[in-house]
């Protein structure tokens, strides 16, 4: 069952692939019937827009992650038994995040089967292969096989800890890094459409013959697959996953 946020944001794509079609429909075509023909491909810009949600709330889960096993760390120190540790943890998520953060749910989730007494390296072993992160995956098994042969849990957190900092130090030196690019790419998706506009409103004359006849509306759609090739391919040089 879809949550009232899954709900609202699956709204928001519906109302944004509207507006592109509209405006795609008449900078490109002038014609309600192309908006017609377009409204199909929310389909695979749902996709897309989910796909990239996706990859937003996992790497703001490993971001988080490397914080609640510093917290489960800390409380190893304090005397706190493994578990309880955890469950302090999820205290200092909830206080840090919020209850809506991506960590604190998942937590609460672990302080919820630690009482149904399920144990300890199952869950986190589940939380690594639901969360499709590799770093947490990599701990859940770590994790695992420590518990199973009585390793110092103390001293395995903190190694996994840093390891998963230095791997999130080096993805935000790239984001730094890309940032730029990202918005320069933005501003070119915006400027064809900017240019045919300006044409349109100052010089309607000079392309009309492009809206009148079939050759016209051919190369007008030859133009917009070019456009949308050219966006795609931008989109997946830039998308660089560490």
């Amino acid at each position: 069952m879809k949550s009232s946020k899954d709900v609202v944001f699956t709204v928001r794509i519906l109302f944004e692939w509207i507006a592109v079609s509209l405006l795609v429909a008449y900078v490109f075509y002038r014609n309600l019937i192309a908006f017609a023909v377009l409204i199909p491909g929310f389909i695979p810009y749902a996709r897309f827009r989910l796909a990239q949600a996706e990859r937003d709330r996992r790497s703001l889960l490993s971001m988080q992650f490397r914080e609640s096993i510093l917290a489960v760390s800390t409380a190893l120190n304090a005397g706190y038994s493994v578990e309880n540790a955890f469950i302090e943890a999820y205290h200092d998520m909830k206080e840090m995040y919020g209850d809506e953060a991506p960590i604190t749910r998942e937590y609460h989730m672990i302080v919820q089967r630690l009482r149904d007494n399920e144990q300890i390296e199952y869950i986190i072993r589940d939380l690594g292969r639901r969360s499709g992160i590799e770093d947490i995956n990599d701990f859940a098994a770590v994790f695992e096989a420590a518990k199973r042969i009585g390793g110092d849990m103390t001293k395995i957190i903190k190694r996994a800890s840093a390891n998963i900092s230095e791997k999130i130090d080096v993805k935000r030196e790239i984001e730094t890094s890309m940032s730029a690019r990202r918005l320069e790419l933005r501003v070119m998706e915006i400027v064809p459409f900017g240019i045919l506009l300006y044409l349109q409103t100052g010089s309607s004359e000079f392309i009309s013959v492009l809206y009148q006849d079939l050759t016209g509306r051919i190369l007008m759609t030859a133009a917009l697959a070019v456009y949308i090739a050219g966006v795609l391919m931008a989109e997946k040089i830039i998308d660089i996953e560490v």
